[in-house]
């Protein structure tokens, strides 16, 4: 089973993002967001997708069936091109519904199936079916502060922040690092040895994703450390 107290969070999350998205006014779509490239149309067209081709895989499982999340990396990154220009209400639409084909999938799998694999394309960067919920988490989340659009990184819950250091702190890195948020006295190592960077939990939280300049941090051997994107 997956945690029923995470799940309850990454529902809170979800409609967050939906109050978001349903004020957002028709003209603020074809806008840039804050990642590079994309504008906010293509952001929620993000996270409608993803939300799809998580639950794809899920009812896969469901089903005794192995559904990868995406066709493959070029149909993940042209159905986002084509839906994040696509009409406002068309994009809106797509996230309500997939966010619910979400839920229902995440309800249906048997507690048997959380151990299976998913692949993420056919044959590649395969993860547990039960590290979906963070995952999915950390999607709503982060791209929720992208869109710009009033809801920032210092409205993420505590829980969320150490769930995402301690995610980026299983991923690798160039050089060793120790991030310490100030805000929760709680201290994470990334390999021992190398710089401590210290600030509160969300703002490490947002550089360790390589966003943002590091406002609000400080680096006990000067300089921040270079942090690749996520």
């Amino acid at each position: 089973m997956v945690d029923e107290t995470h799940l309850e969070e990454l529902a809170a999350a979800t409609r967050r993002l939906v109050r978001t998205v349903d004020g957002m006014a028709e003209s603020v779509y074809p806008e840039p967001s804050l990642l590079p490239d994309w504008s906010r149309g293509h952001v929620v067209a993000h996270l409608a997708l993803n939300a799809e081709g998580l639950s794809g895989a899920l009812r896969g499982l469901t089903e005794g069936r192995s559904v990868p999340m995406y066709a493959s990396q070029e149909a993940r990154d042209s159905d986002i091109a084509r839906l994040g220009t696509a009409e406002p209400e068309a994009i809106r639409s797509r996230l309500l519904g997939a966010v619910t084909d979400f839920a229902d999938a995440v309800a249906a799998v048997p507690t048997e199936a959380w151990d299976v694999s998913i692949d993420r394309t056919p044959g590649r960067r395969a993860f547990r079916a039960r590290s979906v919920p963070s995952m999915r988490h950390r999607e709503v989340e982060i791209h929720h502060a992208d869109l710009g659009l009033g809801y920032t990184r210092a409205d993420w819950p505590a829980t969320f922040a150490v769930l995402l250091i301690e995610s980026m702190a299983k991923r690798e890195h160039e050089e060793p690092l120790t991030v310490h948020a100030t805000d929760l006295d709680r201290t994470w190592h990334f390999d021992e040895g190398g710089p401590t960077v210290s600030g509160s939990a969300a703002d490490l939280g947002w550089w360790l994703t390589g966003r943002g300049d590091g406002e609000g941090l400080t680096c006990d051997q000067g300089a921040l450390p270079r942090i690749g994107a996520w």
